[in-house]
């Protein structure tokens, strides 16, 4: 390392990522590239049904097709499996109904793409021919598919033998929201929708379960964001010592956005299996099955009024959100609604706020986080509510905005609301006004009337919009890091951390780099491996920089103490005479009397028959949990100019800026790249992305033929600014990064084909909006456009 790098810390520097070598170059890593001896292949037989009995399953046929070695229905499972259902990974007590999936359906189906039967074969070829070989007979049941009928008295039940379909029913009040309307100037009521939609990463779920009969031992491969989690829930289904069971997510993952984050049947179905036929079987999930087995989002309806003063002020906030949950509890529970009506209130102040949370079944696929985790819903209710004060008062939305702003001086800011995790809402740190004003300034906002008035008489429709967000990040309970060097002189960090592109391997080496003054090349990092590290969480929610690189910088700063410690005695000279860098422990006043950290390794490792210097651990290693005692809240605003095609429906988006707030950045260039990307999934969930089901509940979107995603020809320049309030909760100052881009786009995107079609009074209360939705929209606003 060159003196000039000696001299920088390496954090907050824009180094290139340590993981893009190897995915250049094609030599990435994943679940499908492992294929270890013996390797049988499984496919799921799914129900085409959204609810029926099952009243026969023959898997004769099956089972005597060459190649196939085994097909299990429920009744071949294992005990431990028939008597258990997928526990609650996150349970709250105001479930209602804690009805989650079992490994595969018994009697009844629920969903569409339901588990029934498994076909395990030489490859996944014959398994596919024996899947269709299948003979399940159902009896259909009535389905529910509209969450809001399905609440109805004498309504279906989606679980036969139960009253109703009610989950949960969840009250959040603040203040006297009944003074507060009663005070009002205006009240402004308002619904909306914000409708299903899916993850879709580029990898599908898959695992590869591995047994060793001899040691008993089990291994499972599989695409996920949370292996200890993931461990956890195989050893209370299947029975298993800590010892018995191994979860890691491979070198890389393609993708995971959220539901890779649950835990799913296939997962204890496919271990089963392993240790049934006592060899390796591998499942990977095609696109087909992604569509109707992985867990979706969204479908939330919300009906609100907003209280307002003379001065545009919000007095008060009040409704009801009805989150649509799917046929199951899923395993994190009710996190997903939670977290929505939570963020409502975002960067305003909101004095008096009442919502009333109901989750209810439906025969759709179940429902759990996808990059936002219900925050892009809740901003979007807000932000289109900021416009609908905006049209009230005939104040410009920017100015409606600035009035009802939260202020840095009442930082920290307590919502008097209680998180999904327990704690309280309490914003810690961010300049909201101020990262409005630079997006407006970057989008040249005040220009744009005129700009707009000049491209009406064009017979051009162009419209602007803008959304502030506030997000909860770096949610506890902990994070796990060991730093370790090894007494080959190696560095490495181990995390329970395990990304989907995130960039962990670069981050958390720059972090770590610091306290040992090396450059980030020379560590290596160890994510998602339940044997490299014993207690982790995972990556979802915005939370590793926050808790991960928190437990890495604190667990490098205890093994630069411990090497320093070290060397002073090896070296005899005082601690506070010695320094570190590139890969030494150096007498300051004399450099050449120097220890690497290999020799100061080995001499921590311990000799035979030798004593450690008092109070001193064996190895040069040290494990940090960080805990952090609330959430971080990242914050920001998008601006975005859209020009819209009357006679199509279609929508351009001409210009795109952003200021994000994430606290301080580690690297500028991988926090651009979280936010882009996060910025492009929101144009896909604004204007294109939507799951639908008839009234039957049958899916009717089911490829990419009807489910459309952005391309790049979707996406215009995107402009990104970058403000940093550090967090006073965590050791870096850092905030999460890679869902504030998801947040407030639908928001800003809706409002922009909004105002762009302004001249026909259209109102915009739902999202995807469509070519064909805006086309109907105008139609019915102004039909005189058409004579």
């Amino acid at each position: 390392m060159s003196a000039e790098e000696q001299s920088k810390t390496w954090f907050g520097r824009s180094v290139l990522r340590k993981e893009d070598p190897a995915l250049l170059t094609g030599r990435g890593r994943f679940v499908d590239d492992l294929q270890p001896e013996r390797l049988l292949h499984a496919c799921i037989v799914r129900s085409p049904y959204a609810h029926a009995h099952i009243t026969r399953i023959d898997c004769t046929a099956a089972r005597a097709l060459a190649g196939v070695k085994a097909v299990y229905a429920f009744a071949d499972l294992p005990l431990a499996l028939q008597q258990k259902r997928l526990p609650l990974m996150s349970a709250n007590p105001a479930i209602k109904q804690s009805l989650t999936q079992p490994v595969l359906a018994k009697d009844e189906v629920r969903y569409a793409g339901e588990s029934v039967a498994v076909v395990i074969a030489v490859s996944r070829r014959v398994a596919e021919d024996a899947a269709a070989l299948v003979e399940a007979e159902y009896e259909a049941l009535p389905a529910v598919s509209d969450v809001r009928k399905g609440l109805e008295p004498g309504a279906p039940t989606v679980h036969a033998g139960t009253l109703n379909n009610l989950v949960a029913q969840v009250p959040f009040v603040v203040g006297d929201v009944a003074t507060a309307f009663a005070n009002a100037t205006q009240v402004i009521k308002a619904s909306f929708d914000t409708h299903r939609g899916g993850a879709f990463s580029m990898e599908t779920r898959g695992c590869l379960a591995i047994h060793d009969p001899e040691l008993n031992n089990n291994t499972l491969y599989l695409t996920s964001q949370s292996p200890h989690r993931i461990k956890r829930v195989l050893m209370d289904m299947l029975d298993f010592a800590d010892n018995e069971i191994r979860v890691i997510a491979p070198p890389d993952v393609g993708g995971g956005f959220g539901p890779k984050g649950s835990f799913y049947p296939e997962y204890a179905l496919i271990t089963a299996c392993a240790i049934k036929l006592g060899c390796a079987v591998k499942w990977i999930e095609d696109r087909s099955e992604n569509f109707v087995a992985t867990q979706q989002e969204r479908d939330m309806l919300w009906d609100l009024e907003v209280a307002i003063d003379a001065n545009a002020r919000i007095l008060g906030l009040r409704g009801r959100l009805i989150h649509e949950n799917g046929a199951y509890v899923a395993p994190l529970g009710l996190i997903l609604p939670w977290i929505a009506v939570t963020h409502v209130q975002g960067p305003y102040v909101i004095p008096n706020f009442s919502i009333e949370m109901v989750v209810a079944f439906t025969n759709k696929v179940p429902t759990s986080p996808v990059r936002g985790a219900g925050r892009p819903q809740a901003v979007f209710v807000m932000e289109r509510l900021m416009d609908r004060i905006a049209r009230a008062t005939g104040l410009d939305p920017a100015e409606v905005r600035r009035r009802n702003f939260i202020q840095p001086a009442q930082m920290p800011y307590n919502c008097q609301l209680i998180a999904r995790d327990g704690r309280p809402v309490i914003y810690d740190s961010g300049d909201y006004p101020e990262a409005q004003r630079r997006t407006l300034e970057m989008a040249r906002y005040g220009e744009f009337r005129k700009k707009q008035l000049a491209a009406r008489a064009e017979g051009r429709h162009i419209g602007i919009g803008m959304a502030s967000f506030v997000e909860g990040t770096g949610l506890g309970p902990y994070e796990s890091a060991t730093v370790r060097v090894a007494t080959n002189g190696k560095i490495i960090i181990c995390t329970g951390a395990a990304p989907q592109g995130q960039s962990h391997k670069t981050t958390l080496a720059q972090i770590c780099a610091d306290q040992l003054q090396v450059s980030p090349d020379k560590i290596d990092v160890v994510t998602g491996d339940t044997g490299a590290i014993a207690i982790g969480v995972g990556t979802f929610a915005a939370r590793s920089a926050v808790n991960a690189g928190s437990a890495v910088h604190m667990a490098g700063m205890a093994v630069r103490e411990k090497a320093l410690l070290l060397a002073a005695g090896m070296l005899k000279v005082s601690v506070e005479k010695l320094e570190i860098g590139d890969g030494f422990v150096y007498n300051v006043a004399q450099p050449e009397q120097k220890k690497s950290l290999r020799e100061i390794a080995i001499y921590a490792a311990g000799s035979p028959g030798y004593s450690l210097p008092g109070g001193v651990t064996p190895g040069l290693e040290h494990t940090a949990y960080f805990t952090p005692d609330r959430s971080t809240y990242s914050n920001g605003c998008h601006v975005v100019e859209a020009e819209v095609d009357i006679w199509t429906g279609h929508v351009t988006l001409t210009g795109y800026w952003i200021v994000d707030d994430c606290g301080r950045a580690i690297n500028p260039k991988v926090v651009y790249g979280q936010v882009l990307g996060g910025t492009v999934h929101g144009i896909g969930n604004a204007l294109l992305e939507r799951l639908l089901y008839d009234e039957h509940a049958q899916p009717l979107t089911t490829s990419f033929a009807d489910y459309l995603l952005p391309l790049a020809t979707d996406v215009p320049r995107i402009e990104v600014g970058h403000m940093e309030s550090p967090s006073p909760l965590n050791p870096l100052g850092v905030k999460g990064a890679g869902e504030g881009g998801t947040l407030p786009a639908i928001a800003a995107i809706i409002a922009a084909v909004e105002d762009a079609l302004s001249p026909f009074g259209v109102t915009i209360n739902e999202a995807p909006v469509s070519p064909m939705r805006i086309v109907d929209l105008i139609r019915h606003a102004a039909p005189q456009t058409y004579a």
